[in-house]
């Protein structure tokens, strides 16, 4: 019982929400989906980057470490998903991204917020950051078949970690002003993700359940089992070592659809995989963190 107490903690927040978010939008209740996302991206991930980055006490070794970690992990994903989808004969345009990327900004971050308390936030934050490089730099490449920086260069977050980090390092503390400021905005960002996500769900339809079905498994078990093999083979312990994993093992990201939309990589077919993905996540995620905590 107690088990079940404290996995209904760390999961029934993020479901609960964004649950919210879905039977908003099933209702046909107004949800500026545009705005929002511009809302998180250049307001609320900034502002809570900053509120945590500069409270926290992380090393920059196991800062780097982290980093590494996480980047070995979309590498990872990226070969292993490009061998098998040659060998399946599939598209790696159109399925390659959601097999790289998770959905651990919108999803990962609560959940590591709800099982690894700040420091899980904290290094799920890092595990973030390196995401959305990729995602704006490789994950733009591949959908869109041209190599293109301007995007990353153009989203505050970037700058913030930056300043966040050095701030850190040299052991400034900003005026009380600013971090209180950075608290309330950066506060936002975690339940409008979770509001975002239900609502992006309600929206998807699945068109070929039976290829979304094994291509959500490929990327919840690849995840899961590629974040615990770049775990080992780090030395990570601890929480470190249980945000790798949960972040690696997350759902397709909504970033993916959205892409293959812009670029016409058959959109539909990634929709099934991040709403499957999404849904089996749920499910699988308790026995997960059951096992990492």
């Amino acid at each position: 019982m107690h088990l079940i107490t404290n996995l209904a903690a760390v999961i029934a927040p993020a479901f609960l929400i964004s649950l919210a978010g879905y039977l908003w939008a099933r209702r046909g209740l107004p949800f500026d989906q545009t705005m929002i996302t511009h809302m998180i991206t250049l307001i609320g991930a900034p502002c809570l980057v900053f509120s945590i980055f500069t409270k926290m006490r992380m090393s920059g070794a196991a800062f780097a470490t982290m980093g590494g970690a996480s980047t070995a992990c979309l590498v990872l994903f990226g070969v292993a998903g490009a061998i098998g989808l040659r060998a399946a004969g599939l598209s790696s345009k159109v399925y390659l991204p959601s097999l790289i990327f998770p959905n651990v900004g919108n999803m990962g971050i609560p959940i590591c917020l709800f099982a690894f308390g700040e420091q899980g936030m904290a290094l799920a934050m890092v595990y973030f950051a390196v995401t959305i490089i990729g995602q704006f730099t490789i994950g733009v490449a591949l959908a869109s078949g041209e190599f293109r920086i301007g995007a990353l260069l153009r989203l505050p977050f970037i700058y913030v970690t930056v300043i966040a980090l050095a701030l850190n390092a040299f052991e400034v503390r900003p005026p009380a002003w600013l971090t209180n400021t950075a608290d309330v905005a950066g506060g936002l960002t975690v339940p409008l993700m979770l509001m975002a996500l239900g609502v992006a769900l309600a929206q998807l339809k699945v068109d070929n359940v039976g290829r979304a079905v094994a291509m959500s498994l490929v990327r919840l078990l690849l995840g899961g089992a590629g974040g615990w093999l770049v775990a080992r083979l780090f030395g990570l312990e601890g929480a470190a070592l249980g945000v790798l994993v949960v972040q690696s093992a997350m759902p397709v990201a909504v970033f993916n659809y959205l892409f293959a939309s812009l670029y016409h990589n058959e959109p539909e077919e990634v929709a099934g995989m991040v709403l499957v993905s999404t849904a089996l996540a749920y499910l699988g995620l308790p026995l997960l963190v059951a096992a990492l905590t």
